[in-house]
């Protein structure tokens, strides 16, 4: 049975984390949410962004036969909120719970719009493993050492307004030109990533499959 953790509170509210029985799994996946630029708005239960990565769980753990288990951060707010990177606050106390309920497994990161921007501010930790970002909100720029013995694949959409692909593209070939295992799909859709979807949850299954598991940080 899934279990749901409740996080330290800040700005009003309180990150939410569900974690899954994993009983079979050989890996886990911390899945982040999109969110907006500015918001103290606590993340309701059926929020969008939260239910998008929701779908995306279900059809990794299911593709993967359970092999791969899905942990949901739902965010205490809505906002990243500046310098105080709200979201980070949350994800880093998730990644500390996952790696405390899941000792010894492999742990990735999954990260939607403002999720990726999450995720790529945790792939300095020596716990993540692999690295996923769909359609991620790029910050100015990122030193791509960070990311060296972190497997990433980063998917856009071809008719996506609200991110910028080819921001995620430079990454891409900036961590490839220091010798970094980096990938970059881009697929039919706008931002949701909604169309097709199977498509991409699959694409997602196979990279953490590979991932989690094969490769340890700074190999």
């Amino acid at each position: 049975m899934a279990r749901t953790e409740v996080g330290p509170e800040h700005e009003g509210a309180q990150p939410h984390l569900v974690l899954p029985a994993g009983r079979r799994a050989q890996g886990v996946v911390l899945a982040l949410h999109g969110g907006a630029p500015r918001s103290t708005v606590a993340t309701p239960t059926f929020d969008p962004g939260y239910l998008r990565l929701v779908l995306a769980a279900r059809s990794i753990t299911t593709r993967s036969r359970g092999r791969i288990a899905v942990a949901l951060l739902r965010n205490a707010v809505r906002g990243w909120n500046g310098a105080t990177g709200s979201p980070v606050l949350d994800a880093d106390w998730a990644l500390d719970r996952v790696v405390a309920t899941y000792p010894g497994l492999p742990i990735g990161l999954l990260g939607h719009s403002l999720g990726g921007r999450t995720a790529f501010a945790l792939v300095h930790r020596p716990e993540v493993r692999s690295l996923v970002a769909l359609a991620p909100w790029m910050s100015d720029a990122y030193d791509a050492h960070d990311f060296l013995g972190t497997p990433t694949l980063i998917v856009h959409g071809k008719i996506d307004t609200m991110t910028d692909a080819d921001a995620s593209q430079d990454l891409v070939r900036r961590i490839r030109s220091l010798g970094g295992d980096a990938r970059f799909e881009s697929v039919p859709g706008s931002h949701p990533l909604l169309w097709r979807s199977g498509r991409i949850h699959a694409m997602a299954r196979s990279f953490f499959s590979t991932t989690l598991g094969e490769r340890n940080k700074g190999v």
